[in-house]
Protein backbone atom coordinates (compact mmCIF):
# COMPACT_ATOMS: atom_id res chain seq x y z
CA UNK A 1 0.00 0.00 0.00
CA UNK A 2 1.38 3.41 -0.97
CA UNK A 3 1.24 6.31 1.49
CA UNK A 4 3.06 9.52 2.38
CA UNK A 5 4.57 10.58 5.68
CA UNK A 6 6.35 13.32 7.60
CA UNK A 7 8.91 12.57 10.33
CA UNK A 8 9.26 15.11 13.15
CA UNK A 9 12.18 14.64 15.57
CA UNK A 10 14.77 17.12 16.78
CA UNK A 11 17.55 14.54 16.32
CA UNK A 12 18.76 14.22 12.69
CA UNK A 13 20.41 10.90 13.56
CA UNK A 14 17.14 9.43 14.81
CA UNK A 15 15.19 10.79 11.85
CA UNK A 16 17.66 9.09 9.51
CA UNK A 17 17.43 5.80 11.40
CA UNK A 18 13.63 5.79 11.31
CA UNK A 19 13.53 6.77 7.64
CA UNK A 20 15.97 3.99 6.69
CA UNK A 21 14.06 1.31 8.57
CA UNK A 22 10.72 2.44 7.19
CA UNK A 23 12.16 2.31 3.67
CA UNK A 24 13.05 -1.34 4.18
CA UNK A 25 9.82 -2.37 5.93
CA UNK A 26 7.45 -0.29 3.80
CA UNK A 27 9.02 0.50 0.39
CA UNK A 28 5.80 2.09 -0.88
CA UNK A 29 5.87 4.74 1.87
CA UNK A 30 7.08 8.13 0.65
CA UNK A 31 8.65 10.31 3.35
CA UNK A 32 7.91 13.74 1.93
CA UNK A 33 9.35 15.93 4.65
CA UNK A 34 11.35 15.95 7.89
CA UNK A 35 10.99 18.42 10.76
CA UNK A 36 13.06 19.27 13.84
CA UNK A 37 9.98 20.36 15.83
CA UNK A 38 6.26 20.90 15.35
CA UNK A 39 6.32 24.62 14.68
CA UNK A 40 5.42 24.48 10.96
CA UNK A 41 2.81 21.73 11.03
CA UNK A 42 0.15 23.85 9.32
CA UNK A 43 2.49 24.77 6.46
CA UNK A 44 3.68 21.16 6.09
CA UNK A 45 0.10 19.90 5.85
CA UNK A 46 -0.70 22.51 3.19
CA UNK A 47 2.44 21.81 1.15
CA UNK A 48 2.81 18.03 1.49
CA UNK A 49 -0.63 16.70 2.52
CA UNK A 50 0.85 13.63 4.27
CA UNK A 51 -1.21 10.62 5.24
CA UNK A 52 0.93 10.04 8.35
CA UNK A 53 2.94 11.97 10.89
CA UNK A 54 5.65 10.33 13.00
CA UNK A 55 5.90 12.72 15.96
CA UNK A 56 8.58 12.65 18.64
CA UNK A 57 6.79 13.45 21.88
CA UNK A 58 9.68 15.38 23.47
CA UNK A 59 10.84 18.03 20.99
CA UNK A 60 11.96 21.56 21.88
CA UNK A 61 9.65 24.41 20.99
CA UNK A 62 6.45 22.77 19.77
CA UNK A 63 6.50 19.15 20.98
CA UNK A 64 4.74 16.13 19.54
CA UNK A 65 1.62 16.44 21.67
CA UNK A 66 1.14 20.09 20.73
CA UNK A 67 1.71 19.24 17.06
CA UNK A 68 -0.87 16.44 17.30
CA UNK A 69 -3.46 18.92 18.58
CA UNK A 70 -2.83 21.07 15.50
CA UNK A 71 -2.97 18.13 13.10
CA UNK A 72 -6.27 16.95 14.56
CA UNK A 73 -8.03 14.52 12.22
CA UNK A 74 -6.19 15.63 9.07
CA UNK A 75 -3.63 12.80 9.20
CA UNK A 76 -2.92 9.57 11.03
CA UNK A 77 -0.44 10.02 13.89
CA UNK A 78 2.30 7.78 15.27
CA UNK A 79 4.04 8.97 18.42
CA UNK A 80 7.77 8.32 18.82
CA UNK A 81 8.97 7.97 22.40
CA UNK A 82 11.48 6.36 24.71
CA UNK A 83 9.98 3.52 26.71
CA UNK A 84 7.51 4.74 29.29
CA UNK A 85 5.08 2.21 30.69
CA UNK A 86 2.41 4.79 31.45
CA UNK A 87 2.60 6.10 27.90
CA UNK A 88 2.45 2.61 26.41
CA UNK A 89 -0.67 1.80 28.44
CA UNK A 90 -2.33 4.94 27.09
CA UNK A 91 -1.30 4.16 23.51
CA UNK A 92 -2.64 0.62 23.73
CA UNK A 93 -6.09 1.98 24.54
CA UNK A 94 -5.95 4.72 21.89
CA UNK A 95 -6.53 4.93 18.17
CA UNK A 96 -2.91 5.77 17.36
CA UNK A 97 0.28 3.77 17.37
CA UNK A 98 3.68 4.38 18.86
CA UNK A 99 7.33 3.66 18.08
CA UNK A 100 9.84 3.14 20.86
CA UNK A 101 13.41 4.43 20.91
CA UNK A 102 15.83 2.87 20.21
CA UNK A 103 14.01 1.56 17.15
CA UNK A 104 13.34 -2.15 16.87
CA UNK A 105 12.57 -3.71 13.48
CA UNK A 106 10.14 -6.26 14.89
CA UNK A 107 8.07 -3.67 16.75
CA UNK A 108 8.23 -1.22 13.84
CA UNK A 109 6.95 -3.94 11.50
CA UNK A 110 3.88 -4.32 13.75
CA UNK A 111 3.33 -0.56 13.56
CA UNK A 112 3.57 -0.63 9.76
CA UNK A 113 0.92 -3.35 9.49
CA UNK A 114 -1.41 -1.48 11.85
CA UNK A 115 -0.95 1.72 9.86
CA UNK A 116 -1.78 0.01 6.59
CA UNK A 117 -5.07 -1.13 8.12
CA UNK A 118 -5.84 2.33 9.52
CA UNK A 119 -5.12 4.04 6.22
CA UNK A 120 -8.21 2.33 4.84
CA UNK A 121 -10.26 4.53 7.20
CA UNK A 122 -10.24 8.32 7.65
CA UNK A 123 -8.10 9.70 10.51
CA UNK A 124 -10.03 10.36 13.71
CA UNK A 125 -9.68 13.01 16.38
CA UNK A 126 -7.35 11.93 19.19
CA UNK A 127 -7.85 14.99 21.42
CA UNK A 128 -8.78 12.93 24.49
CA UNK A 129 -5.72 10.68 24.10
CA UNK A 130 -3.43 13.69 23.63
CA UNK A 131 -4.77 15.26 26.82
CA UNK A 132 -4.29 11.99 28.68
CA UNK A 133 -0.71 11.69 27.46
CA UNK A 134 -0.01 15.32 28.31
CA UNK A 135 -1.20 14.69 31.85
CA UNK A 136 0.95 11.58 32.23
CA UNK A 137 4.08 12.83 30.51
CA UNK A 138 3.99 16.55 31.01
CA UNK A 139 5.99 16.58 34.24
CA UNK A 140 8.44 13.83 33.39
CA UNK A 141 11.21 15.89 31.72
CA UNK A 142 11.61 17.87 34.94
CA UNK A 143 12.42 14.60 36.70
CA UNK A 144 15.38 13.97 34.42
CA UNK A 145 18.91 14.69 35.51
CA UNK A 146 19.83 18.24 34.48
CA UNK A 147 23.16 18.77 36.28
CA UNK A 148 26.01 16.52 37.33
CA UNK A 149 27.96 17.44 40.45
CA UNK A 150 31.54 16.34 39.83
CA UNK A 151 34.97 16.71 41.40
CA UNK A 152 37.47 18.72 39.36
CA UNK A 153 40.74 18.84 41.26
CA UNK A 154 39.98 20.17 44.73
CA UNK A 155 36.72 21.85 43.71
CA UNK A 156 33.21 20.71 42.85
CA UNK A 157 31.68 21.67 39.52
CA UNK A 158 28.07 21.59 38.35
CA UNK A 159 28.04 20.36 34.74
CA UNK A 160 24.87 20.77 32.63
CA UNK A 161 24.02 17.38 31.12
CA UNK A 162 23.67 18.85 27.61
CA UNK A 163 27.40 19.71 27.69
CA UNK A 164 28.42 16.13 28.50
CA UNK A 165 29.73 14.10 25.56
CA UNK A 166 29.80 10.75 27.34
CA UNK A 167 30.03 8.90 30.65
CA UNK A 168 32.50 6.04 31.02
CA UNK A 169 32.99 3.99 34.14
CA UNK A 170 35.63 1.77 35.65
CA UNK A 171 35.36 -0.19 38.87
CA UNK A 172 35.54 2.83 41.17
CA UNK A 173 34.64 6.04 39.29
CA UNK A 174 32.68 7.26 36.28
CA UNK A 175 34.34 9.72 33.90
CA UNK A 176 32.25 12.70 32.88
CA UNK A 177 33.68 14.06 29.62
CA UNK A 178 32.82 17.38 27.96
CA UNK A 179 34.43 18.99 24.92
CA UNK A 180 36.90 20.91 27.06
CA UNK A 181 37.14 19.13 30.42
CA UNK A 182 36.90 15.86 32.29
CA UNK A 183 35.70 15.06 35.80
CA UNK A 184 34.97 12.07 38.02
CA UNK A 185 31.86 11.00 39.88
CA UNK A 186 31.06 7.97 42.00
CA UNK A 187 27.60 7.35 40.53
CA UNK A 188 27.57 4.09 38.49
CA UNK A 189 26.33 3.76 34.94
CA UNK A 190 23.18 1.86 35.94
CA UNK A 191 22.02 4.74 38.17
CA UNK A 192 22.78 7.34 35.51
CA UNK A 193 20.67 5.42 32.99
CA UNK A 194 17.67 5.71 35.31
CA UNK A 195 18.08 9.49 35.66
CA UNK A 196 19.15 10.62 32.17
CA UNK A 197 16.77 11.37 29.29
CA UNK A 198 16.76 8.14 27.22
CA UNK A 199 16.02 10.12 24.06
CA UNK A 200 19.37 11.91 24.44
CA UNK A 201 21.65 9.45 26.25
CA UNK A 202 22.18 5.95 24.91
CA UNK A 203 24.11 3.12 26.48
CA UNK A 204 26.51 1.83 23.81
CA UNK A 205 28.70 -0.36 26.00
CA UNK A 206 28.46 -1.95 29.42
CA UNK A 207 30.54 0.95 30.75
CA UNK A 208 29.64 3.79 28.36
CA UNK A 209 26.73 6.18 27.85
CA UNK A 210 26.94 8.65 24.95
CA UNK A 211 25.08 11.90 24.37
CA UNK A 212 23.45 11.42 20.94
CA UNK A 213 23.58 15.16 20.27
CA UNK A 214 27.39 15.00 20.14
CA UNK A 215 27.80 12.04 17.77
CA UNK A 216 29.57 13.09 14.57
CA UNK A 217 29.62 9.70 12.83
CA UNK A 218 29.47 5.95 13.39
CA UNK A 219 31.58 3.48 11.43
CA UNK A 220 32.08 -0.26 11.43
CA UNK A 221 34.91 -1.43 13.66
CA UNK A 222 36.51 -4.80 14.34
CA UNK A 223 34.63 -8.01 15.19
CA UNK A 224 31.18 -6.65 14.28
CA UNK A 225 31.58 -3.72 16.64
CA UNK A 226 31.06 -0.08 15.75
CA UNK A 227 33.05 3.03 16.60
CA UNK A 228 31.59 6.43 17.42
CA UNK A 229 33.38 9.66 16.49
CA UNK A 230 32.36 12.69 18.53
CA UNK A 231 32.17 16.35 17.65
CA UNK A 232 34.92 18.47 19.22
CA UNK A 233 36.65 15.45 20.79
CA UNK A 234 39.39 13.16 19.53
CA UNK A 235 38.52 10.09 21.57
CA UNK A 236 36.41 7.45 19.85
CA UNK A 237 33.94 5.21 21.65
CA UNK A 238 33.50 1.50 21.03
CA UNK A 239 29.97 0.18 20.63
CA UNK A 240 29.84 -3.32 22.03
CA UNK A 241 28.13 -6.09 20.08
CA UNK A 242 25.06 -5.98 22.33
CA UNK A 243 24.33 -2.40 21.26
CA UNK A 244 25.35 -2.37 17.58
CA UNK A 245 21.70 -2.78 16.56
CA UNK A 246 21.25 0.91 17.45
CA UNK A 247 23.39 1.88 14.47
CA UNK A 248 23.17 -0.97 11.96
CA UNK A 249 20.72 0.72 9.62
CA UNK A 250 22.53 4.04 9.44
Amino acid sequence: MSASAVIADDEPLLRAMLRTRLARLWPELEVRHEMADGRDVERVIDEHAPDLFFLDIHMPGVNGLEAARTIGSRAHIVFVTAFDQHAVEAFERGAVDYVLKPFNDERLAVTVERLKERLERPPISIDSLVEQLAGRLGSRPADRLRWVKASVGSSVRLIPVEEILFFQSDEKYTRVVTSDSEALIRKPIRELLEELDPDKFWQVHRATIVNVDHIASVKRGLKDQAEIALRDHRETLVVSRAFTHLFKQM
